[in-house]
């Protein structure tokens, strides 16, 4: 422990003179533009009167030379412009003036430096110490006593050293007020900004809750009443009794889907249902179950390698949002799915026969059918086409990248 503390103390003294310096802050003065366009000038020439002020004072008391005086007047009020910017540097060279600005005193002076410097040194300690952290500050304030122990007259060093000490305990104080309140400011907007998301989600799952109780309850009769409608109605035939075993299938499909989505928005008390999504594999029962329904479907896959999971599903979802889509725009006519996989990619092509009313695999207009497939092949890093072919059909087209190892290609 004791070695830490020693590690850790001299890392602190290295930081203190040679380290890296503290985050610049900044004055707000866009709230003032007028007064922001006059700053420059107006500290520029600040900044020269003090080194005036403070030369003169040289001159005029030290009896120093002229070049010597204007030196130690420059390093008197070169800190004042670095304070914000670079605080630790600015000590580093009030420091230098501590020392180099005693030539010449005479021993009845009660301060070693002129009254300009006594100010700046009182400005620098006040920022540096709000702005350091304190293993940092206590290296500043020891270095900054040593001029006052060794320059400032006996009957003083004692005042001149509680000053300074007192001066650097309220910088301290001052910059943990306003760093807990900058950080308990970011904490309010954290909890507000998740609070908001909170209620948003919460929003999401009440909505998408609803609308699974509204489907649900319509997509259940639909089973039930296709379920029983050979036993409820007289001499049904064997062709309409498996149209209505198909469309009780299809209904419950969509029930399990839908469930299977909404389980990530169930309460963790609930246990979601975790049936795998659908993939490449399972295209072949889906054209079979459109082809049930009355749909005339051709289905081509030549796919060397069965491409990942996400790819598989998006590829299942675009099939069957095309076949959906067939069926209602275009009804009766002839529908192409093709599923091909070269150059790393797989290619996804559902295309429909020119029919009597708007003829689209993809939606009639552009809606709901279109914008999922394309935001599921743009997800995946792939591109998506939809438009009118030459023949007056419809397609749409998706191409979907894979991995070189276990995608296709």
């Amino acid at each position: 422990m004791d070695l830490r503390r020693l590690r850790d103390a001299l890392a602190a003294l290295r930081r203190t003179f040679a380290g890296p310096d503290y985050p610049t802050v900044r004055l707000p003065l866009r709230r003032w533009p007028r007064a922001a366009a006059f700053a420059p000038t107006v500290g520029l020439l600040v900044l020269l009167a003090l080194t005036l002020i403070t030369a003169q004072y040289l001159l005029d008391s030290r009896k120093l030379p002229v070049a010597t005086a204007w030196l130690i007047a420059v390093l008197t009020v070169a800190p004042l412009p670095l304070l914000l910017a670079r605080p630790l540097l600015a000590w580093r060279i009030m420091f230098l003036g501590q020392l180099f600005g005693t030539f010449n005193r005479r021993p009845t002076d009660d301060w070693p430096w002129s009254p300009t410097q006594i100010l700046i040194i009182f400005a620098v300690l006040i920022v540096v110490a709000a702005r350091v952290d304190r293993a940092v500050l206590a290296w500043v304030g020891l270095f900054s006593l040593l001029p006052v122990w060794i320059f400032v007259s006996p009957n003083n060093q004692v005042g001149v050293s509680l000053l300074f000490l007192m001066l650097l305990i309220v910088g301290d104080l001052v910059g943990r007020n306003v760093r807990t309140r900058r950080a308990l400011a970011e904490q309010a907007e954290l909890s507000e900004l998740e609070k908001a998301r909170r209620a948003v989600l919460e929003e999401r799952t009440r909505i998408a809750r609803e609308l699974h109780d509204v489907v649900a309850h319509h997509m259940s009769l639909i089973a039930v009443r296709a379920e029983t409608a050979p036993y409820r109605l007289d001499a049904v035939p064997e062709p309409a009794q498996a149209e209505f075993t198909a469309i009780a299938g299809a209904a419950r499909e969509a029930l399990t889907d839908m469930r299977r989505l909404l389980g990530v928005l169930r309460s963790e008390s609930a246990d979601p249902e975790t049936a795998p999504q659908p993939g490449l594999p399972d295209v072949p029962a889906l054209v079979e179950a459109a082809r049930r329904a009355g749909m005339t479907v051709t289905l081509e896959v030549d796919v060397p390698a069965e491409p990942p999971a996400p790819v598989g599903l998006a590829a299942y979802r675009i099939v069957q949002e095309a076949l959906a889509n067939a069926a209602r725009h275009a009804a009766g006519t002839e529908v192409r799915a093709t599923i091909r996989g070269a150059a790393g990619a797989l290619q996804v092509r559902v295309a429909n026969d020119p029919g009597d009313g708007p003829t689209t695999a993809g939606g009639g207009r552009p809606g709901h059918g279109l914008t999922g497939m394309r935001e599921r092949a743009v997800s995946l890093g792939g591109t998506f086409t939809a438009g009118p072919t030459d023949d007056g059909g419809y397609a749409v087209l998706a191409v979907l990248p894979c991995d070189g190892e276990d995608g296709t290609g």
